[in-house]
This record gives structure tokens, C-alpha cells and sequence, in this order.
């Protein structure tokens, strides 16, 4: 535990852990920070005592783990991985993702943990490893899912090559005038039905053993899943068709058929299914994967006097690295030596490269240009930036959304349910079958089983995820999680800060103008009033310093009132510059100089008044720049009807300037920056979704404020903490496709329910049998296997539609 630091701590933790449900006693260690507790298993819970620790402040260290686990195929089983997981001591959370077969967890900081972890999921039936974002982890798992895919089209292939006979022989007969008669004559119907029996025995264990091998201990277990459904519907045609060829006499003479057509097809037709949705399911990761491409895998380091290859796995920190023009910088690190344009679009989203030279920072991924560099690595395998990036559409792609939560509910029981009503339908068709009872209850039951696989309603939600969020990440957004995927397009108002996210964020003096009366000139002025201004590191403050001349004085006695001004001594003189405010509440008369500011404030400059003591000194005006594609981005949102507000501290005459010209009715000026957060709030009192819009800075507390806090990034810095999406770059264009896309996205997955849940819930019934009285119409196993191929592929294809969203698309 964390936080604990005198016995009084100890008596609170105690007292934290004692109303917990099933502890009996509880004991405390201050030196080890460690408790002892006795419990009852059948009421005690883990999560609820680490959960009881952190609210009493005393929160224990946990660590979140990533695991690839093989074996999940459809919805049921990722109920049964995340149901495994959780019963591990010391797993508090667990959220399994059928699209990319893999695990998150939060579990208390014991390394200890894992190898449990990892039997009870090997256990359970899912075999799995730990998982990193490295590049190297990725194309293992990419190599043994190509591996997994081609093992799977060789069955599909030789399960084809070996049913094609059976079904020649057997539909031919039905299809083909006199094909049936010239069977016979040539071939005898013992012979043929041999024939059939000896291809579909192939087909059954061959091709067809993974249902055994996968669905058999599933079924063992009590846990079923699609392959125990195929292994269950495939094993009763072929076996009564072994009865019914081999001792026809045990069955009723009206009951003597043979299926082993079906049998073999239906495991073809599954297969092939599988193949296309495996072939399907690896475009949905072709984001991350575009990502881990831009890591170069070896790099040119310094070894001794020598330049050497090496992996980038071996490099540590403080290693030099040799970048020639044209090669990807491997690692994030600093210049040492040389000078050269690097393209930094794949992070920052800017089209231009930029200069970069000695003690300036680069990033792993980008692309240098024109001439060699020397770096020093200064972050290595998850501490770099792109590293960051991959891990953060990883976790969006992971995420789960409610109703995702109702999808693995009903999942979970869907399948021991598909066996109740495949009994039913049996027993029910065995009596009301008539002569051909047993064979009608055959094939139904049959049909029941083989149509009921629950693989489209897993995947509807993750995949549509997966696409989303990596679509999202290739035009430069990166949703932290699924929430926020969610929660964005509830949107209904957009606030933004104004300086570093409208505007450039690097203003410039463009007017002084000296008070009547003044003695000192306009360089002078401007030297005193730097020497003052180079204290603050305000972004107006700069602008000033830097249109300033030479040999600045020292500066004594700062004052700095945030948001407002500063006021310090140079040369003898107490100056003081600021806002209106600010010169007002230091006795500053400023008439003289009102309607010049009044008109530079309407052209959309901030005006910043200086003066010495008492007297008015000067006037100084300060431009930002608007960005490029800023109108076009406020133009998009307000398409979309959203209400757009600009926030900033500037006066108002300023702020509404700008408004107008970007096109922003609603402007809440003069606001200091620790009252965005209120600011925020008074607009969420007004009803509705608000998102806020800042650069990650100084708007740390709106952002967290806001229902969906918005960071404007440079691409180099992603780790922003309070934001829920991060927009790298700085063309707020992305924020129009972002809420698109989250509306595409939301749209796209209940398609897809709305589509699995469908095929399920109307053509059970008819695989039963129920249409038969009204128009004696059965479902063909055959046709069932069809459609369970296809609700997966139309679910995987309608999600892949997301990757056509476009930035900036109206």
C-alpha cells in the first residue's frame, strides 16, 4: 500500500480493510506496508479491498499487463477468458478483444502474479504470452497468425479437393437427367456409398479435427463454443450416415439415409468461412501495424571508434547513433552533430519538414532529410514517443464500450442455450416427424447447431472499434479510449482556448506607440520594457524580447500577478506592464491612449499598456496569427450544429475580433487561466455535451473538466495526461473527422448488432423447423453453414467500410 506513514495511517487502513465484506480480521505492517488478512472465501472479494484502500487514500500499487491469447473464436469465449482472468488472486480488472486476440488486465504490482495468470488461462483453454508495443512482438504474433492462416487454407483446400467428389456424386444425381442411373450401372450404389463414407472419415478428422481438438474440451469443460457446436452437428450427420451405410438394419427402414454430404460440406463451408474472416480480421490492424513500420529495426551506434549495426533492442540510453539522409531516426534522442530537414509528418501530421541541428530534439520514426546526423538516444523501447502512440490506439482498440458489456452477457449463455434448443428441436421433430422422424430430427437439430455460432455477435463491437480508432490514428487522432469514442459524438458544444490552438501560439509585436509627453524614444522604451518582460515566460512576454534590440538591463524586484501583468525595477525605474486591469489597479491613467486601443483591439491585436510608476509610458500591441485551415475547421463544426465558444484571456474587443474573423459567435473573454475549468462548468450547466479544446498546457484543469477534454499536440509531445483525444498536429480540421468518425464508428457497430443479433434471433427458428407447417420450407444444414460464414464476413466488411472516413470530409 501507498501513502502509509504513522500508526494513525495504519489504524485508518485497518479500519478501510475491516468493513469489507468476508474480512474477519485485519493486520497492518507500517515498516513493509503489507496487510494480513483473514477471510471468508465465499463472501470475500480482492477488487473490492483494493477499492476500499483507495478510497481510504491508501491506493496498492498496480500494473496493467497486456496478453495475446490464442484459441478465441466467437463471444463466448471471450466471456470465458475474462471470467478466467478475474479469478486469479490479485486481478482486479480484465477486458478481452475478440478482434485482435488479446488481453488487458490491472492487476496488483506483483511480477509473481503472472505465471499463475498464465497457467489458469492455459487451463481454461486459451493459451497465452505477454505482449508488448515493440516491433519485434509484433511480427512474432504476425508471423504465427500468417502461419495460423495458411494452415487453415491448406484444410480448406484439401477439405474442398476431398467433398467435391461427395457432392458430385450425390447432388448430380438430383441435378443431372440420368446421371443417377449411369452411377449405378458404372460404379454400384455400394461402392458409391463407400466411397462417400471414406472421403467424408478424411474430411472429418482431417480438415475437420481442430472442432474436435478445440470445441471437444470446450464441451468437457462446460464451457461450449462455436467449434463444440460444429463438432456436436457434424459428428451426429456423419455418424448416423456410418450407421445407416454400415448397419442399415438398427435404424427404421424410412430412416435409412446418409448424410455425409452435408457433413463434409458444412466443415468445408466452415472452414472457408473462417479463412476469409481471418484474411478479413488482419486488415482491421493495419493501422498499428503502419505505425510499428515506421521503427526502424537496426541502427548505426558508436562502439568504441567504430560505427556498428546493431538491433535497436540493443541500444540503451546515451548510445550514439549514426542517421544517414534518406534512413528513419531509429529512437527518440538529441543532436549532437550536423544539421538537417526532418520529416516529422507521421507524428505531427505538418506536410513541411523541419530543421533540426545540435541540442534540438528528435523523434524515433520520422525521416531525415538532406544531411547526416549524430544523435544521442534518449529514450528507448515503451518510453518513446511512437512507442506512446502505439500504445495508446492499442488501449482505444481495446476498449469497450456499455454495450458491449450486454453483447458478452448474452454471448456467454448463448451457446449452452443453442444446445437446449437443438435438443428441443431434436426430441420434438423425433415426434412429430412421422415416417421420417429420425432423419428430420437429424437434420434439424443439425441446422440449429451449425447456424447458431455466435462469431458475428463477438466480433460486431471490437472490430468496428479496431477499424475506427486506427482510421482515427492515420489522420492524426488518437482516442485514449473507447469512452471518448463514445462520448464524442454526444458532443454538443465545442469550447476552445484561443493562444496555441486557434492561433499559432507565437505572437508578435506589431505597434508601440509612446504616450504624449514621454521623453525616452521608441527604442529605449522598448529596451526597458523587454528587460522587464524577459521575467515572464508568458507568450506575449516573448514577442516583446524578441522584437527588441541588443544589451538588455537587469531586472529587480519582479512582480508577476498571473493572467494580468508584471512589474519590476530596471535602471531605477519601477515599471509596470499589463493588461487594462492590471495598469488600473496600480493608478495608471489611461485615456491618453484609449482610442488607439480600442482600434488595434478591433483588428484583433492585444493590447498590452506599460507604464512607469504612476504615468502612462506606452501602448504596445501584440498579433498571433490565426492557423491555416482554422475557419475551415470552425466551418465544419458548426455544419455539424454544434455551438462553438472561444475562451481566452485576452480583453474582449480582441477576443471578439478574432471570433468573427474564425467565425465564432460566442466568446468568453478576459478569463484567467485557472477559471477556464469554471468556465467549462457554467457551459455543461447549460445542458449537453462539452468538449474543450486547449493545448495540453495550461488547460489542464478544463480539459479535465470538460466531458471530453481535446489536446492539440505538436506530435512529439502525446503524453498529455488530462486529455480524452489527442489531436497531433496542430490543423484542427481533424477535430471535424474526429466527431465523424466516432459517429461512423457508433453507427457502424449497431449495424452490426442490429445485423448478428438478427440472423441469430430470426433463423433459429427456421433451422428448428417452425416455417415447415405454415410452408414447408427447412433450413439445409448446408445453407445454415453459408449463412454463419457470411454474418461474420458482412460484419467484418461493413467495419472495414470505416477505413474510406476522410479528414476534413463534409
Amino acid at each position: 500500500m501507498q501513502g502509509m506513514h504513522c500508526a494513525s495511517c495504519v489504524g485508518r487502513v485497518e479500519k478501510a480493510l475491516g468493513s469489507v465484506p468476508g474480512v474477519t480480521e485485519a493486520t497492518v505492517q507500517l515498516v513493509t506496508g503489507q496487510a494480513r488478512l483473514q477471510v471468508d472465501p465465499a463472501a470475500f472479494q480482492l477488487d473490492q479491498a483494493v477499492q476500499a484502500l483507495d478510497t481510504a487514500g491508501y491506493p496498492v500499487p498496480s500494473r496493467r499487463l497486456r496478453l495475446d491469447v490464442d484459441e478465441m473464436h466467437c463471444g463466448s469465449c471471450v466471456a470465458r477468458v475474462e471470467a478466467a482472468a478475474r479469478a486469479v488472486e490479485g486481478v482486479t480488472e480484465a477486458s478481452a478483444n475478440l478482434a485482435d486476440g488479446s488481453l488487458r488486465l490491472e492487476l496488483i504490482a506483483d511480477d509473481g502474479l503472472v505465471p499463475g495468470l498464465l497457467r489458469a488461462l492455459a487451463q481454461a483453454g486459451y493459451p497465452a504470452r505477454l505482449a508488448d508495443v515493440g516491433s519485434s512482438s509484433r511480427r512474432q504474433r504476425e508471423q504465427r497468425d500468417q502461419q495460423d492462416l495458411e494452415r487453415l487454407q491448406r484444410a480448406t483446400l484439401l477439405a474442398a479437393a476431398l467433398t467435391l467428389p461427395i457432392f458430385v456424386t450425390e447432388m448430380g444425381s438430383h441435378l443431372v437427367p440420368g446421371f443417377a442411373g449411369w452411377l449405378q450401372a458404372t460404379a454400384g450404389t455400394t461402392a458409391i456409398l463407400y466411397m462417400q463414407m471414406l472421403l467424408a472419415t478424411v474430411v472429418q478428422f482431417g480438415p475437420g479435427w481442430r472442432f474436435y481438438r478445440l470445441g471437444g474440451p470446450a464441451l468437457w469443460r462446460g464451457a461450449p463454443d462455436m467449434h463444440s457446436l460444429v463438432m456436436l452437428g457434424t459428428s451426429a450427420a456423419y455418424g448416423y450416415s456410418v450407421i445407416a451405410t454400415l448397419a442399415p438394419g438398427v435404424l427404421p427402414a424410412a430412416a435409412v439415409h446418409v448424410y455425409f454430404e452435408p457433413a463434409a460440406v458444412i466443415i468445408t463451408l466452415v472452414l472457408l468461412g473462417r479463412y476469409i474472416e481471418g484474411r478479413a480480421k488482419g486488415r482491421t490492424g493495419d493501422a498499428i501495424r503502419h505505425l510499428l513500420e515506421l521503427q526502424a529495426p537496426e541502427a548505426l551506434v558508436r562502439r568504441g571508434p567504430d560505427w556498428q549495426l546493431q538491433p535497436i533492442e540493443n541500444l540503451v540510453p546515451g548510445d550514439h547513433l549514426l542517421v544517414r539522409p534518406g534512413e528513419r531516426i531509429p529512437l527518440d534522442g538529441t543532436v549532437l552533430s550536423g544539421e538537417s530537414w526532418v520529416d516529422e509528418s507521421m507524428l505531427s501530421g505538418e506536410p513541411e519538414p523541419v530543421r533540426r541541428g545540435t541540442e534540438q530534439a528528435v523523434v524515433g520514426g520520422s525521416v531525415n532529410g538532406n544531411a547526416s546526423l549524430e544523435i544521442r538516444v534518449d529514450r528507448t523501447g515503451e518510453d518513446t514517443v511512437l512507442a506512446n502512440i502505439i500504445r495508446m490506439v492499442q488501449d482505444a482498440q481495446a476498449a469497450k464500450l456499455p454495450i458491449q458489456a450486454v453483447v458478452d452477457r448474452v454471448t456467454a449463455r448463448f451457446v449452452p442455450a443453442v444446445l437446449v434448443v437443438a435438443a428441443i428441436t431434436f426430441l420434438a421433430w423425433l415426434v412429430l416427424g412421422g415416417e421420417s422422424a429420425l432423419s428430420l430430427a437429424l437434420v434439424n437439430a443439425v441446422a440449429v447447431l451449425i447456424i447458431a455460432c455466435p462469431c458475428a455477435m463477438g466480433l460486431a463491437t471490437p472490430v468496428s472499434i479496431m477499424v475506427g480508432t486506427g482510421r482515427a490514428a492515420e489522420l492524426g487522432i488518437l482516442f485514449r479510449g473507447g469512452e471518448a469514442l463514445q462520448t464524442l459524438r454526444e458532443v454538443d458544444l465545442v469550447a476552445f482556448d484561443k493562444t496555441g490552438t486557434l492561433t499559432v501560439g507565437r505572437p508578435q509585436l506589431t505597434h508601440l506607440e509612446l504616450a504624449p509627453g514621454v521623453a525616452l524614444d521608441r527604442e529605449a522604451t522598448l529596451r526597458l520594457l523587454a528587460s522587464v518582460e524577459r521575467q515572464s515566460e508568458h507568450p506575449l512576454a516573448a514577442a516583446i524580447v524578441a522584437a527588441a534590440p541588443a544589451g538588455l538591463a537587469d531586472a529587480s524586484e519582479v512582480e508577476i500577478t498571473a493572467g494580468q501583468g508584471i512589474s519590476a525595477t530596471v535602471e531605477g525605474r519601477r515599471l509596470h506592464i499589463g493588461s487594462d486591469r492590471f495598469l488600473a489597479a496600480q493608478g495608471v491613467d489611461l485615456v491618453a491612449l484609449a482610442a488607439t486601443a480600442g482600434a488595434l483591439s478591433a483588428g484583433g491585436r492585444t493590447v498590452i499598456f506599460a507604464a512607469e510608476g504612476n504615468q502612462l509610458l506606452a501602448l504596445l500591441a501584440v498579433a498571433d496569427p490565426i492557423r491555416d485551415g482554422m475557419r475551415e475547421a470552425i466551418r465544419g463544426l458548426r455544419a455539424q450544429g454544434l455551438r462553438c465558444v472561444m475562451v481566452t484571456g485576452d480583453g474582449r474587443s480582441t477576443a471578439e475580433a478574432v471570433a468573427a474573423i474564425l467565425g465564432i459567435a460566442e466568446v468568453r473573454a478576459e478569463t484567467l487561466p485557472g477559471d477556464k475549468a469554471a468556465v467549462v462548468r457554467e457551459l455543461q450547466e447549460q445542458g449537453g455535451a462539452v468538449a474543450f479544446v486547449g493545448d495540453g498546457i495550461n488547460d489542464a484543469p478544463a480539459l479535465a473538466q470538460a466531458d471530453i477534454g481535446i489536446a492539440v499536440g505538436s506530435g512529439t509531445d502525446v503524453a498529455i495526461e488530462s486529455a480524452d483525444v489527442v489531436l497531433m498536429g496542430n490543423d484542427l480540421r481533424r477535430l471535424d473527422a474526429a466527431i465523424r468518425l466516432s459517429t461512423a464508428t457508433l453507427r457502424n457497430i449497431h449495424q452490426n448488432l442490429v445485423w448478428a443479433f438478427g440472423y441469430n434471433t430470426l433463423l433459429i427458428p427456421v433451422a428448428a423447423g417452425l416455417l415447415f407447417p405454415l410452408f414447408g420450407l427447412l433450413l439445409s444444414p448446408m445453407l445454415a453453414a453459408v449463412a454463419m460464414g457470411l454474418s461474420s464476413i458482412s460484419v467484418l466488411g461493413n467495419a472495414l467500410r470505416l477505413k474510406r472516413q476522410r479528414l476534413g470530409k463534409h
